[in-house]
Parts: C-alpha cells; sequence; structure tokens
C-alpha cells in the first residue's frame, strides 16, 4: 500500500476534469504550465494566445506583477483571519472601493469566494429579505431560459440550460423561467445590443398573472448572458424589466460574474444600461482571476431590512469559511488599482468597435449561423451535424489550442471570444484570424 511519502506518479487518472469530457480530453490533453499578460505557455514551451481571459476572468491579463506582488506580501503578513465575528482591514477597504465603484446605492458589500456562490448568497438575501419585512409567502425565484447562474442548486434552479439541469432532480420548488431574449430570425450578426427582443421583458408580466406579486421574491439574469454564448439584452428590455419589477415589488438581481470589471466598457453592465438592480453578484474579474473570490452588492434598503432586533444578534445566518480571504482581498485591491491605473475599463469601450469588426469576418464562412458582438466579446453559432451535436465546436476548440496555438471557450455549438482587456490591436485581428482557419479546417 503507497504511504504518504512514496512518489505518486502524475499520470492524469485521478483528477475528474470539470465540465470537459474527460476521455476525450485524456486522449490529447491540453496542458497549460504557465501565463503571462496575454498568453499562456504549454509545457512544452508553446506560447498560446489568450482568447477567453482564461475563464472570462482574468481582465487585466495574467500573472500582473502588482497582483502577484499584493498577494505576496499578504501571505507574509496575514495568511487568514475567521469570516465570522473577525474581519481584517483589507476586507473592509475592498468593500468600500467595490461600493464606490458601483453605480446609485449599491453600497452593501457581502463576500463569497465564487460566481456560484455569489448567486445563491443572493437568492438567499432575496427570501430572507422578504421575510424580515414581513413578506414572508415571497418565496419564488424567477430565471431566465438559457441562463447561466452556476452550479449551487439555487443558480442550477433559475439557471435554464438544460444539460445543468436534467440529471440532477427536481431542484428548488416555485422556480419559474423567463423566455430565452436571443432570435436568430430577428438579432443574426448583431453588433451591440439588437433593435429586436425588449418586449420580452413583459412576459414578467405573464409570470406575475399567473402566480401573483405577492409570492414572487426576485428575478435574476444576466445582463449579458455569457456561458450560453454571448447574448446580449435586447434594447430597452432591462429597463421595462425593472419598472415591472418596481411596480410589484419583486426584487431584481443582476448576475455580472461575467459582465462586471469592464467586460462591456464599464465598471459593470448596471453602469453602461443605466438600470440599477437591487442586488448585484460579481466574481472573476474581481480578482483578474488571481485568488478565487466573489460577493454581492446589496442597495441600502435591503441591508437596513436586516439591521433591526438587539445589535448582540447575527442578522443573517450565511456565511462561507473564506469570505473575504485575506489574499483574495489584496488581489483584489491590487486588481482594482490596475483597471484604474491603466484605465481598462475606458479601453475596453474603444475595443468594442474593434473587436465586433474583426468577428464579423467569419460570417459567410462554412457553418458559420450566427455572429453576436457586445463590449469586448463575440459569440459564434455554429451548424450541428446530424450525427453529433456539439463536435463541430468541440474540434475548432481542439484545433485552435493544438495548431493555432490559441485558447477560444465553447458552449454547445457556439464559441465565445472575450480576450483580457490588455489584449492590442493587433493581437485582436490575430486571434479571428486563427480561429477562421481553425473554422476552415474543421469544416
Amino acid at each position: 500500500m503507497p504511504t504518504a511519502t512514496a512518489p505518486i506518479p502524475n499520470d492524469q487518472e485521478a483528477f475528474w476534469l470539470p465540465f470537459t469530457p474527460n476521455r476525450a480530453f485524456k486522449h490529447a490533453p491540453r496542458l497549460i504550465a504557465r501565463a503571462k499578460d496575454m498568453h499562456y505557455v504549454t509545457p512544452d514551451g508553446r506560447a498560446v494566445l489568450d482568447g477567453i481571459a482564461g475563464l472570462w476572468c482574468c481582465n487585466a491579463g495574467h500573472n500582473r506583477d502588482p497582483i502577484v506582488a499584493a498577494i505576496k506580501r499578504q501571505a507574509a503578513e496575514l495568511d487568514y483571519a475567521p469570516a465570522f465575528q473577525f474581519a481584517h482591514p483589507k476586507s473592509f477597504e475592498l468593500a468600500g472601493r467595490l461600493a464606490a465603484l458601483a453605480p446609485a446605492d449599491l453600497n452593501r458589500v457581502f463576500f463569497c469566494n465564487s460566481g456560484s456562490e455569489a448567486v445563491d448568497t443572493a437568492l438567499k438575501i432575496a427570501l430572507a429579505y422578504h421575510n424580515v419585512r414581513g413578506d414572508g409567502a415571497r418565496t419564488r425565484l424567477i430565471g431566465r431560459e438559457r441562463g447561466y447562474h452556476g452550479v449551487g442548486f439555487g443558480g442550477m434552479s433559475v439557471g435554464g440550460i438544460v444539460s445543468n439541469r436534467k440529471v440532477f432532480g427536481t431542484l428548488l420548488a416555485g422556480v419559474d423561467h423567463l423566455p430565452a431574449t436571443y432570435s436568430r430570425e430577428h438579432q443574426a450578426f448583431t453588433k451591440g445590443e439588437p433593435d429586436w427582443g425588449g418586449h420580452l421583458a413583459d412576459e414578467l408580466e405573464r409570470i406575475v398573472a399567473l402566480h401573483d406579486a405577492s409570492t414572487i421574491a426576485a428575478v435574476i439574469i444576466e445582463p449579458m448572458a455569457g456561458s450560453t454564448g454571448v447574448l446580449p439584452p435586447p434594447k430597452g428590455y432591462l429597463e421595462r424589466l425593472r419598472a415591472i419589477c418596481d411596480r410589484h415589488g419583486i426584487l431584481l438581481i443582476f448576475d455580472e460574474v461575467i459582465t462586471g470589471f469592464g467586460r462591456l466598457g464599464a465598471a459593470f453592465a448596471a453602469e453602461r444600461y443605466g438600470v440599477t438592480p437591487d442586488l448585484l453578484c460579481f466574481a472573476k474579474g474581481v480578482t483578474s482571476g488571481a485568488v478565487p473570490m466573489g460577493g454581492v452588492i446589496a442597495r441600502e434598503h435591503i441591508y437596513d431590512a436586516f439591521m433591526r432586533g438587539p445589535e448582540h444578534v447575527i442578522e443573517l445566518f450565511h456565511g462561507y469559511t473564506y469570505s473575504a480571504h485575506p489574499l483574495a482581498c489584496a488581489a483584489g485591491l491590487a486588481a482594482l488599482d490596475l483597471y484604474r491605473d491603466e484605465n481598462l475599463f475606458e479601453r475596453a469601450k474603444t475595443l468594442e468597435p474593434l473587436v465586433a469588426e474583426a468577428a464579423m469576418t467569419l460570417k459567410g464562412l462554412p457553418g458559420v449561423l450566427d455572429v453576436r458582438t457586445v463590449g469586448v466579446a463575440a459569440g459564434i453559432d455554429l451548424a450541428s451535424r446530424p450525427d453529433a451535436v456539439g463536435k463541430r465546436a468541440y474540434e475548432i476548440m481542439a484545433r485552435a489550442f493544438h495548431d493555432e496555438d490559441l485558447l477560444v471557450r465553447i458552449a454547445g455549438e457556439t464559441l465565445a471570444i472575450a480576450p483580457p482587456l490588455i489584449v492590442s490591436e493587433a493581437q485582436i485581428s490575430e486571434i479571428f484570424e486563427k480561429l477562421k482557419r481553425a473554422v476552415r479546417a474543421v469544416a
């Protein structure tokens, strides 16, 4: 029997990869050993251009010296502080910076460790908010078809991607879904927010009529649906949804795990679209992917509703061992400094038309059905092969990595591009030229 000190073979057998076809991967592994700025480096020394910011998260690029230095300093000073009944200075500093960055009165920050935890936290806050106000019958949660809100049971329940739901049972009770906002017939090859589709927000009125507003706690959506393939919100959609929620006393939650920290040319999509949610979920880009972190920013009236009763009694029975972890807070503060000092949110705004023009050059290639762009992000829909749905996108992703030294993301039969915000104009062209060659090669 092996002992704790015996050599362990590095044979890839023990690791069960997430959201990955494990058997196919282990036939032809895509391994990454190092990273810097816009590139990953494979164990054999190939530089791979990062077309998806790691996993929508490394918005300031990879291995940035200020973030690395901040993590090192923090690890040497304070490795961990208990998150319950105690805190450390940087947790307050980062919360203050995030509150200042968020629009309107989104001022109260609750920390967790991932986007999935941020969503479940927001859903729990929404349910508890109505309860502490004496409106405990509001227990229904409304998501949206094609939405992705992480892998917790709450996030899966309000999410609307069938593969993420179908084998995990009935999930949470009392959940309903708005229709997806995408129509290829009306929106194909759109740059930015499509003209068609704003009326789909009115479907919330139908759901209210079905269940009654007195039973509905919250609506949660991604301002831009990212993981399903970059679906920008139709013009007027978010504004109409906000108005309906206000009319019926329903909380509006924005899942900005992907759209936060510059992806759409502003600190948050809420700022870009001028629509303030009651709760805003963040993660990924808050540390530029360097240390896991997530959280929820709540409006003042949400927080104030809990601040009642004896002062020594816990107001919200929720939290995580690693909420506001010192290393994550240090990384977050350094990342926010980089975003500010290098004007990366403003830079993303100037890059948006360049990404759109480059992405649209894929129109007309074999198997390309649609291209959508918004901010520094693009989604490319592909035609499925009759006998192998999803295989075309998988083969393009693999070919891009192995033959073109390019990292892209796939979601079903959709390719996603969302590079770090430090991407140069030349690199934008390089990304899409490499992608075009991979698409043609697989056709």
